[in-house]
């Protein structure tokens, strides 16, 4: 028998509306939701094929207790009295501290698994929550918490109406933008075009997005502080700012300008490689159309200084007149906001990490002190780690080491579809839920933070059962809270409450109950309503005018465009321009997404590995190449002072001269659980950045992941052996 479901995907911001066709109770085809409210028949590779990787030969449908060395099924009563009764005892032992979790992108992508591992980790009263967050967007929370009050309370780009663009960092044709949700971002940035608007690209790598919309700016790696503020200069030089705005709804005009005025063009272009004339002319095109919007995204994020970059982008949107209008930038406002619950207040003494006292942000722990969590002893030290859908050990810097460290835990849980390199040596491996087995509603940015240009929502029920023995992530943490006598969010009545409504987790029910409530509680209606309007339901659009004097959660209710803490981080721009100038004949790497790539899940799927894509590869442009006598498709090693990988090259004319990329996600070498990954090729990049305290962007916690100096060395051509005991990836 053949049925049709409606449901959105979970993979990224797009959360592109989606049509399956179940033939027998099994998926048949997946294709865009053509009349889906907001995707309106868009979808990429990825969500036309979920249902492989929820199918897939090698996906985890039992728990499953290592023993000796191999793994032994075992039922589900036993691995969580087990797992439960062992983080009980460390917890008694040790302290709440000595507990932690590290929550990857999958499952935080649907609405109620972060909810629910935060309400975990509430309840055992730990700080160790490791999340994705600290490598690619802190930045964007710490600054939103000191100019605007809150964590949540995110401006993004009107991209219906704006007229100018200009975006760092930022390839949506293949990421989809981040921070906003923007299916079929093609289309939306060339009908900014076809209005008489301009879209410009500042990127050291002419992207898959700017080949097809826009204007190229080429930038040097890792130097978009010097531009942001040299364009800041440039705005207040001209008289460019909205003197009534900033006099009602801001403070600290004054020292901002102060800050800014070293910063010239000209001194910027020394290191940046943008020229003062046509950072002048940037400038001068953004004051003068009728909305403008400075935006940056995981490129700059990434860099050594993202924090002050995104500062100083804010601040120009906010003093322009070109924040809270149409055509500039807006702040949404979720059906579920939760901005007023994490008011940011700058008088209290931020919560620390004991590694160096490093600021936790949000109430998470930078990953790029897991391995020193765990390796020093003392107090709070780090004994026990749950993965909830996640892979650090390919995902964050340093990670040779902290695959080594995790292997001194004295108990390592994974909760996943699969064995990957992070559960290689758990203890425990316990079946969770793909994203198509669970019902949903849009997740934090959209359903919370209201991060859409075109505001909607939907409820989807799960497509399709839990697969064998596989359970939601939201009940394995709601049982070991039970066993370990540590109630959900520290209330024994939210536990009593959600035990009764999940029962024993082998269906939808739970969630379909919580969401439920979340939906009334939001105004929105019933599920039953709800299922009725299966493409999704238009909200009411973003009101221009509704967030400065409205919204603002800062103490005086103003926007604080000078936060303290952000001018003494930015007193170590100085020596990074001096860095910048004296590694300005360096090579700087970047990375770099792909089409058929996604962090580290994708590479066990035999369509998207074949042929020339069962690799990742250096890209570098040709002048470079020849510098180095490299040709196309040599095989070269990349090193920094951390460590060194080789792979084969790619020359391209995209990347400017100077700068190389390295896709991430690669380097399955160890998966020997993964049928597929295991055999591919491929290194991983985060084998090239440093982990710890002193690598770590003080106020984000964020690892430095882009811009880093490296030295690239032939090491053989394509037609020769590979030496003897070499390796794919290789330790410095």
């Amino acid at each position: 028998m053949t049925s049709e479901k409606y449901t959105f995907c979970r993979i990224c911001e797009a959360a592109c509306g989606l049509k399956v066709t179940l033939d027998d109770g099994a998926v048949g085809r997946i294709e865009p939701d053509v009349e889906h409210v907001a995707s309106r028949g868009y979808a990429c590779i990825k969500g036309l094929t979920a249902h492989d990787f929820r199918d897939a030969g090698d996906r985890v449908t039992v728990p499953l207790k290592r023993v000796g060395g191999g793994y032994q099924a075992i039922g589900w009563p036993q691995a969580l009295q087990e797992i439960g009764a062992r983080l009980a005892l460390l917890r008694r032992r040790c302290g709440a501290d000595s507990i932690g979790v590290y929550l990857g992108n999958p499952p935080s992508m649907s609405f109620l698994p972060p909810l629910f591992v935060s309400g975990f980790m509430t309840g055992i009263g730990s700080s160790k929550l490791y999340h994705t967050g600290s490598q690619d967007c802190n930045n964007k929370f710490v600054v939103a918490q000191r100019l605007y009050g809150s964590a949540q309370l995110q401006p993004f780009p009107d991209i219906p109406r704006v007229r100018c663009l200009i975006a760092l960092g930022s390839n949506p044709v293949i990421s989809k933008m981040s921070f906003i949700n923007l299916p079929q971002p093609l289309q939306q940035l060339k009908a900014i075009e076809r209005g008489g608007g301009r879209v410009v690209w500042v990127n050291p790598r002419r992207t898959e997005t700017a080949q097809q919309v826009g204007e190229q700016v080429f930038i040097r790696p890792d130097t978009d502080a010097f531009f942001m503020l040299a364009f800041l200069n440039e705005v207040i030089q001209r008289g460019g700012c909205r003197e009534d705005l900033i006099q009602r709804h801001m403070r600290g005009f004054a020292a901002l300008r102060e800050f800014a005025r070293p910063w010239t063009p000209e001194r910027a272009a020394a290191v940046t490689g943008v020229s003062a004339a046509s950072l002048r002319e940037l400038v001068g095109a953004y004051l003068a159309a009728d909305g403008a919007a400075l935006y940056c995204s995981t490129g700059v994020n990434q860099g050594s200084n993202g924090t002050v970059v995104f500062w100083i982008q804010e601040t120009i949107n906010a003093i322009t007149g070109n924040l809270d209008r149409l055509g500039g930038c807006l702040v949404g406002q979720g059906v579920l906001d939760a901005s007023g619950h994490t008011v940011f207040d700058p008088a209290l003494q931020p919560d620390l990490a004991r590694i160096d006292q490093v600021p936790l942000v949000m109430g998470t722990t930078p990953a790029g002190l897991l391995a020193d969590d765990i390796l020093t002893p003392g107090p709070g030290q780090l004994r026990a780690l749950l993965i909830v859908g996640g892979n650090p050990v390919l995902t964050c810097a340093n990670s040779q080491r902290l695959e080594r460290a995790l292997g001194a835990l004295d108990l390592r849980v994974s909760i996943d579809l699969v064995r990957n390199e992070s559960a290689r040596d758990a203890d425990y491996i316990l079946p969770a839920s793909h994203w198509l087995e669970r019902p949903d509603i849009p997740f934090l940015f959209m359903s919370s933070m209201g991060m859409m240009p075109q505001p909607w929502f939907q409820y989807t029920d799960a497509v399709l059962p839990l697969a064998g023995a596989a359970r939601e992530e939201a009940w394995i943490l709601l049982q070991l809270a039970r066993i370990m006598e540590r109630p959900m969010f520290n209330s024994r009545i939210v536990q009593r409450l959600l035990s009764w409504a999940y029962g024993d987790g082998a269906s939808a029910a739970g969630s379909q109950r919580v969401l439920g409530l979340l939906s009334l509680a939001a105004r929105q209606g019933s599920l039953q309503r709800l299922r009725a309007q299966r493409h999704g339901r238009a909200l009411p659009g973003n009101r221009p005018g509704s967030f400065l004097g409205k919204r603002l959660l800062t103490p005086d209710g103003k926007l604080n465009l000078a936060p303290p803490d952000l001018l003494a981080l930015a007193g170590r721009l100085e020596a990074s321009y001096e860095r910048a100038l004296a590694t300005r004949d360096s090579l700087r790497l970047i990375s770099k997404r792909e089409r058929f790539s996604h962090n580290t899940w994708t590479h066990n799927h035999p369509s998207y590995v074949k042929g020339e894509r069962c690799t990742n590869y250096l890209y570098m442009n040709p002048q470079d190449g020849g510098v180095r006598g490299v040709r196309d498709g040599d095989w070269v090693r990349v090193s920094t002072a951390q460590g060194a990988v080789e792979l084969p090259v790619r020359l391209t004319p995209d990347l400017m001269p100077g700068a190389v990329a390295l896709p991430h996600g690669w380097g399955h070498r160890r998966a020997d659980a993964l049928s597929v990954a295991r055999l591919a090729a491929g290194v991983n990049v985060n084998e090239l950045a440093p982990d710890g305290a002193a690598s770590l962007e003080p106020l984000s916690g964020m690892s430095p992941l882009n811009g880093l100096v490296v030295e690239v060395v032939k090491v053989r051509a394509p037609d020769e052996p590979r030496r003897p005991g070499a390796s794919l990836a290789v330790s410095a």
